[in-house]
């Protein structure tokens, strides 16, 4: 024994405890579950964040209030904590046991608030200070435990806590995107999670320190720890039920495909014997409706078609196939390269009847070369292309502002060839003016002269914008007209381009406050 350990205890420090074990083994046993609480709590945050980016959007936002909540919660958690030093034993088993029930189900939680209840800001807020509540009064209760089995100084007791908590931390972080949400999905995931907290923090008390419970508390132990598992179980059985139910209500009794891949949820509805309009939704957001799509990948593609030589043609995102098939019309087109980040759409408008016979069929002609790969990464190459078509997620999601900032229309002006031009989806320009004409400013700062233009969306409402906005771009001078030998679209005449360009320039013209430059403010 130490001189530390043979002194005689101060009248707040813990008395020792005996083991089932020799002290060292003891000791290493408690740091293992500070290892293993450390990477679940860390994963009920990565769990709540990723959940409310995908139904609320803006990841970054999301993230700042789970965080700042959560360590606020876990302060308030040390604070009341110092109740339960006492019976540090049965408080840590209570935690745990509470910890691993409201984490574990906190994702299905969320989803059923968002589902049901149509909107989940209140619920994130809640879920976040809860668990940050537990996080929080484990490490008072876990410091008096180690001090327990073996006594040393309280800085050498703090530096072993905290190395076992961060190590913790760091495998959960990186078991949350590579193993559980690929092979679990988030719900099933957290509840995964849920199980094992709860195994750990009750294996811990439940046999190290059970000298130092009382057979009530044992037994309310093994109870609420066997009903929690039970819960948690049943949770994991009525998870695909669950979630058929959820996106019935979110998406509407259609609900035709559903699956998850690397990047996103990806669900498609209508079509089929539903006699609906194919609709498809990816990460929580309709980004094709079979009812109106046409107006907006016409007004995309051609007028950037139309206005020159457009043999090589470059369609970055745009995996459903509909802007390629726009391109397709032209007969001066000889290959056509689509760039999309997740494989499972490309592979869904390639072998879905509904989506493929929307497309036409877009990837079976052999001109077509599908690729996946990040459309920033992929402008680094030296390729040109006579047209380079940006059909990506608008730039009000933060996760996308990466698409519209100086660096990536810098690399787009390189691989355009003399007299080539590229169009972009500026996002909608009633509701958010300023965006629409910073994505033109910051296009201009490359060197790029540019043509805006803006068309009305037939429903307006809730969940459809009210207008379309788009901005084609070149290195000379660059006017919206139509092929006059070329497809003529159904929604497009050169008048109504032209009036296209003049109610976007309106806008400008009726004044707003200096715009500054797109650039990347999170990249995924």
């Amino acid at each position: 024994m130490s001189a530390v350990s043979d002194a005689p205890p101060s009248p707040e420090s813990p008395p020792p405890v005996r083991l089932p074990v020799r002290a060292g083994l003891g000791r290493f046993l408690v740091l293992g579950t500070v290892f293993v609480c450390a990477a679940c709590g860390l994963v009920y945050e990565l769990e709540l964040v990723a959940l409310a980016s995908y139904l609320v959007g803006d990841s970054v936002t999301q993230a700042s209030v789970v965080l700042s909540v959560m360590v606020f919660a876990m302060g308030v958690g040390s604070l009341l904590a110092k109740r339960l030093r006492c019976r540090a034993a049965v408080g840590f088993g209570a935690v745990e046991a509470v910890l691993a029930l409201v984490g574990g189900c906190s994702a299905m939680a969320l989803y059923a608030c968002f589902a049901w209840c149509g909107h989940s800001r209140t619920a994130l807020v809640g879920f976040s200070f809860a668990i940050g509540v537990l996080i929080g009064a484990e490490v008072p209760l876990l410091m008096t435990l180690i001090q327990r089995v073996r006594r040393q100084d309280a800085g050498g007791a703090v530096a072993d806590l905290f190395a076992a908590d961060y190590v913790g931390a760091l495998v959960g972080g990186l078991a949350f995107p590579f193993l559980l949400l690929p092979g679990f999905g988030q719900l099933t995931g957290a509840l995964v999670t849920g199980a094992v907290n709860a195994v750990a923090g009750g294996a811990l008390v439940l046999w190290l320190f059970r000298r130092d419970l009382s057979v009530r508390a044992r037994w309310t132990l093994i109870v609420a720890n066997g009903l929690v598992l039970a819960v948690l179980a049943a949770g994991a059985a009525l998870t695909p039920a669950f979630e058929r139910a959820a996106r019935q209500a979110v998406y509407g009794p259609g609900v035709r495909v559903a699956l998850r891949s690397g990047e996103q949820e990806i669900v498609l509805t209508g079509g089929g014997a539903s006699g609906r309009p194919v609709s498809l939704f990816l990460g929580g957001r309709l980004r094709v409706s079979g009812r109106d799509e046409f107006r907006f990948h016409e007004a995309l593609i051609h007028p950037a078609m139309a206005a020159g030589p457009h043999r090589r043609v470059l369609v970055l995102g745009g995996g459903d196939g509909l802007a390629v098939r726009e391109v397709l019309r032209y007969a001066g087109v000889r290959s056509v390269t689509v760039v999309e980040r997740d494989a499972q759409v490309v592979r869904l408008a390639r072998h879905d009847p509904d989506l493929s016979a929307l497309n036409h069929g877009a990837y079976r002609d052999p001109r077509v070369r599908a690729v996946t790969a990040d459309a920033f990464d992929w402008l680094r190459r030296p390729v040109a292309y006579d047209v380079v078509v940006c059909d990506l997620p608008g730039p009000e999601l933060t996760g996308s502002t990466k698409y519209y900032s100086q660096e990536f229309y810098g690399l787009a002006e390189r691989v355009l060839t003399p007299g080539g031009r590229l169009v972009v989806h500026a996002g909608p320009l009633s509701p958010a003016p300023r965006a629409f004409w910073t994505v033109d400013a910051t296009m201009r700062s490359v060197g790029l002269r540019t043509a805006p233009y803006v068309i009305d969306t037939p429903r307006p409402g809730r969940g459809h914008p009210h207008d379309w906005g788009f901005v084609l771009a070149a290195r000379s001078p660059v006017g919206l007209r139509l092929a006059p030998h070329g497809p003529r679209p159904r929604s497009l005449t050169p008048a109504g381009l032209r009036a296209a360009r003049r109610g976007a320039e309106r806008v400008r013209e009726a004044g707003l406050p200096p715009s500054t430059l797109m650039r990347p403010r999170y990249a995924e």
